[in-house]
């Protein structure tokens, strides 16, 4: 617990040094996970027939990295723009909770709302989870900034990096390159796990990862739909009917 003395000095330093801050917290292992995710990601965009500038332009406007997997699968089975558009905007949905969590969080008395949209696009799972993490120790009025700095070093670092595993995606074994793009979803896999601050959020994990090879069989297009909402209602009711339990005993 901080002195009363150090919150004060804490709440005097300026947005600068706390956008620092937020860039400093990037430098973590989830940061270097997905950058090596981002590395296997280079090598699709590249085999799909992605130009540099158009890889690097798709890192930091869409951002989320499923979003520009699923985007670059429509790219390589010639979808339509809508359909493709479709499917990316199906793809982030699963974003909208996370922001929904984060912005209170964020806003503070004097917070402009057009700096929560902007700072709203850096939410991904390695941001999110770094920064509800990290808002603890940053002072309310100051956590925009600690954000922009967080996410904004993320979004360029990643920018950077795919930028030069695509000039250099020709020399890396195929192998190597899947082998580093899924290490993203075993870290968002522990990640999730490691925050969640409910059993029902672990209940949904494990119910959806049981039920999501089912659904891959059955609806292969909507498995990740299916699961989510599945496993989602199922560790909600698991919780409710626990609180119930709890109440009456």
């Amino acid at each position: 617990m901080d002195s009363p003395n150090t919150a004060n000095l804490d709440q005097s330093r300026s947005a600068a040094f706390w956008m620092m801050r937020g860039a400093r917290a990037a430098i973590s292992i989830p940061a270097l996970i997905l950058a090596s995710a981002f590395v296997g990601f280079a090598g699709l965009a590249r085999d799909a027939g992605l130009t540099l500038a158009q890889t690097v332009f798709m890192t930091g406007v869409v951002w989320a990295l499923p979003a520009k997997v699923v985007l670059v699968g429509a790219v390589i089975a010639n979808n339509s723009l809508p359909a493709a558009a479709f499917a990316v905007a199906l793809s982030s949905v699963r974003l909208a909770p996370m922001v929904v969590a984060i912005i209170p969080e964020m806003r503070a008395p004097r917070t402009r709302k057009w700096v929560l949209y902007l700072l709203s696009h850096f939410v991904a799972v390695t941001s999110w989870v770094l920064a509800m993490e990290k808002f603890r120790y940053v002072p309310r009025e100051r956590r925009t900034a600690f954000y922009g700095g967080l996410g904004g070093s993320l979004v360029l670092t990643n920018m950077v990096v795919v930028g030069v595993v695509f000039v250099l995606a020709g020399r890396l074994p195929p192998a190597v390159s899947a082998a580093l793009f899924f290490l993203t979803p075993m870290y968002f896999l522990t990640s999730l796990w490691g925050s969640a601050r409910e059993a029902a959020s672990k209940y949904a994990m494990i119910l959806g990862l049981a039920v999501g090879p089912v659904f891959h069989i059955w609806v292969p297009g909507f498995d990740l739909l299916a699961s989510g909402l599945v496993a989602g209602l199922a560790a909600f009711a698991i919780h409710l009917l626990l609180g119930r339990k709890g109440r009456s005993t």
